[in-house]
This record gives structure tokens, C-alpha cells and sequence, in this order.
């Protein structure tokens, strides 16, 4: 399986195909007529109807140009700070990370509008599009998450309890960025853009109180228990039209196919990495490897902070090496074990997995949202790196913190769901 990845297969193909080359060698105890029977199992769940919803939303939000009345709240709220355009992009990525759960459908909707407005005020292209790349990460850690709908699927944790986890983590990495963001204004000595005016302020937060409406009917409505995060997403759609057709008239119906047909595109991607997963699964269940694996771990230290800061490091790399879900699909089954070893939360183990992702979106050379950055800022990889590496920096800091200091990602769920 390895070797297809590293021959750049499609990992969700090299997943089933290395499998199914298990599967015939024992095929003398175990029917492959069960193979199609788990491919349909491993995608037949209410929780992963969440995905296509919460992909159609984002979407939504994007043709009616959500964003951009939000860029316009969050200039008005720090735009007078020095390196203000930056910190406003950091905060338009965290309020959009509670409509969307995407780093992807995040970056492309701000890079557009930001990334040209950061240059011309004298950003070099580099750090614009390092700021983008690192706001868009949020995404997938202040809920709703893609990322921690599907890790709860994986373990059967309460994703309400995962998007209540995500708060705290997500918004002590928004001020991480934004202190990188100042320290690189200051050296760089970037204009301060705007004088503090409370007339703008109002105005454009008045502009975008719809806009602001959709989080908190997401968000609140998940955990105050009106509706589950599957029923959420679907109420982020119904929302996001309603929106965007009717307060803003900004989406037209006639490009409402074209969205569904990208969400589509993206949706079957991720459920068939998911669906060939199970084969992985099950052959591993079957074959006891996790166990055995957190067995010999557990043999070399029962420490757990050592064994935090190996998992760390282990999802750090492969997140270097492949996209997100992959990480997941493969990592979660073996380290998943070794987390109730250590009689870890699992809300608390999610939120690690889900950072350690965050981060790996941006660490090349396999950088979804960083790709993205570079696309709209139309600069290398090479430029965006020379100061892409201390926000990653700042994000590693906050994982740690994250890892030895649980309650962060504990408080709130235990507040809401004891």
C-alpha cells in the first residue's frame, strides 16, 4: 500500500488495493463476498450525512459571497493595529471555520479578496499568502469540522462533544497567528491601514449580521441539544440559501448545479478513501496489529507524556506526506488503541489528531491549503515557506499546550454533556 502512495496512486485506491492483495492470501478463511458488504457498511451512517451537507454549504457560502462582508467587519474591528489587513484575515478565517468546517472552501474564499488587498498595501506576496494558508487551517478545529465528523465515526465519539472541544484550541491558535502576523508587521515595518472608527464598525457589522446568524444557528443549535451535527449541517444549507438568495440576493439559482456537482466531486472522494478504509480496519481488527502495536509501545515507556509527543510527532510527519482523511483513515486505528491505554479522553485525542492535520495542510511538500494560497497569491512554494515556518511554529506551541494541559479541549464538553 505504501509503495502505490509513494507511485502516486490515489490513496484511497492503494488503500483498497493493497487490502484486497491481503484478502486473497486468506481467502481460505475469509469470503471475499464480504468485501462489497463492508465497502456499503463503512459509508451507511446518519453521522457521515454530515459531510456532503456541511461541503454543500460551503460552497453556498462562497457564490454568495459571504466573505467579503466579513473581511469588511474584521478590518473594521483591528484594521488599525500595524499589520491590521493581516490580523483581519486570521479573524474573517475563524468566523468562517463556524460556517464552513473546510481549510480549503475557507482559503478560497478570502484569498481572492485579501490576498490582492495585502500586496498592495506592501505585504510581500510570500507573507500574504502565509497568513491565508494558516487562517484557513482553522477551519477544521473550531467547529463544524469535516474532520472531526469523521474521527468520531472512526472511534464513536460524540462529535457534539468534539465540536465543543474545538473552541478553546481554535481560538488560542487565532492569537498565536495574529502575534506571528504583528512580530512580521513590526520587522517589516507594514503601514498601519486604517484609523479606529466606530461609525465603520457599526456599519459593517450591521452589513454582516446575517452573515454572523449562521454560526450561531450551527453552533448554539449543536449544543444547546436542539439538533445533532448531521441535523446542523443540514440546517447550514436550508440557512446558507435563504442568505444568500433572499437577504443578500447574492446566489443565483442558475449556479446552484455547478455547486452541488463540486460538492459532489469532493464528497465522493472522501467516502470512498472511508469505504475502502473498512477493508483496512477490519483486516487489522482481524490480524490484532493495533493492539500488538500499542502493546509494544507501551512496552518501550508507559509515560505519558513521552508517547503524546511520539504520537505528535508521527502525525506531524505523515502530514507532510498525505492529505488529511488519509491521515485519519490510517493513523486512527492503530493509535486509537494506545490512547485508551493511557486512559486518554478521546474528545482530547481528536483534537490533537484534528491540529496535528491543521498543521500538515500547510507543511509541504503535501500542503492542500497551502497549494491554494499559492494559486491565488501566484507565488512558489519555496516564497511562501520562508515565512510560512514560523505560523506553523506557533500552531506546534499550541498543540503542546494542547497535549499536557487536556482541559482546554475538556472544559466546555464536560460543562455542556455531564
Amino acid at each position: 500500500m505504501l509503495g502505490l502512495i509513494a507511485l502516486r496512486v490515489p490513496v484511497a485506491m492503494a488503500m483498497g488495493v493493497g487490502t484486497l492483495v491481503v484478502l486473497f492470501s486468506l481467502a481460505a478463511e475469509v469470503p471475499l463476498t464480504i468485501v462489497p458488504l463492508m465497502l456499503f457498511d463503512g459509508t451507511n451512517s446518519f453521522v457521515l450525512l454530515a459531510i456532503p451537507l456541511f461541503m454543500i454549504a460551503g460552497e453556498l457560502i462562497n457564490a454568495a459571497d459571504i466573505g467579503r462582508r466579513l473581511i469588511r467587519l474584521a478590518s473594521s474591528s483591528v484594521g488599525f493595529m500595524r499589520g491590521g489587513l493581516g490580523m483581519a484575515t486570521v479573524v474573517v478565517g475563524m468566523i468562517l471555520a463556524d460556517i464552513s468546517g473546510s481549510s480549503v472552501a475557507d482559503a478560497a474564499a478570502m484569498g481572492s479578496v485579501l490576498i490582492p488587498e495585502m500586496k498592495r498595501r506592501g505585504y510581500p506576496t510570500g507573507l500574504a499568502a502565509a497568513i491565508l494558508s494558516s487562517a484557513s487551517s482553522i477551519a477544521i478545529i473550531i467547529p463544524p469540522s469535516i474532520t472531526m465528523v469523521m474521527f468520531g465515526f472512526l472511534t464513536n465519539t460524540s462529535v457534539a462533544q468534539l465540536f465543543a472541544g474545538g473552541f478553546a484550541p481554535g481560538i488560542l491558535i487565532g492569537i498565536s497567528l495574529m502575534i506571528t502576523t504583528s512580530i512580521y508587521a513590526r520587522r517589516l515595518q507594514l503601514p498601519i491601514e486604517q484609523k479606529f472608527s466606530a461609525v465603520a464598525l457599526v456599519r459593517s457589522f450591521w452589513e454582516a449580521a446575517w452573515a454572523l446568524t449562521l454560526p450561531v444557528i450551527i453552533i448554539g443549535g449543536i449544543l444547546i441539544g436542539v439538533f445533532t451535527p448531521t441535523e446542523a449541517a443540514g440546517v447550514a444549507v436550508v440557512a446558507a440559501l435563504v442568505i444568500g438568495m433572499m437577504a443578500y440576493k447574492t446566489l443565483q439559482c442558475s449556479i446552484i448545479p455547478s455547486l452541488l456537482l463540486r460538492a459532489a466531486r469532493q464528497t465522493a472522494i472522501v467516502m470512498f478513501i472511508i469505504a475502502t478504509s473498512t477493508i483496512m480496519s477490519w483486516y487489522l481488527s482481524h490480524e490484532q496489529i493495533p493492539d500488538q502495536i500499542a502493546a509494544s509501545v507501551l512496552s518501550l515507556t508507559d509515560n505519558k507524556f513521552l508517547i503524546l509527543l511520539l504520537i505528535n510527532g508521527i502525525l506531524l510527519v505523515a502530514g507532510c506526506l498525505l492529505h488529511g482523511a488519509p491521515i485519519l483513515i490510517m493513523m486512527v486505528p492503530i493509535m486509537h488503541p494506545i490512547a485508551q491505554s493511557l486512559s486518554l479522553d478521546p474528545v482530547h485525542f481528536g483534537l490533537i489528531f484534528t491540529i496535528a492535520i491543521a498543521i500538515g495542510q500547510q507543511t509541504p511538500p503535501v500542503a492542500s491549503v497551502l497549494y491554494v494560497a499559492c494559486a491565488i497569491a501566484e507565488t512558489s512554494m519555496e516564497e511562501v515557506t520562508r515565512y510560512n515556518k514560523y505560523f506553523i511554529l506557533a500552531m506546534i506551541i499550541v498543540l503542546l499546550v494542547v497535549d499536557y494541559v487536556p482541559e482546554i479541549t475538556l472544559f466546555l464538553p464536560r460543562m455542556l454533556f455531564r
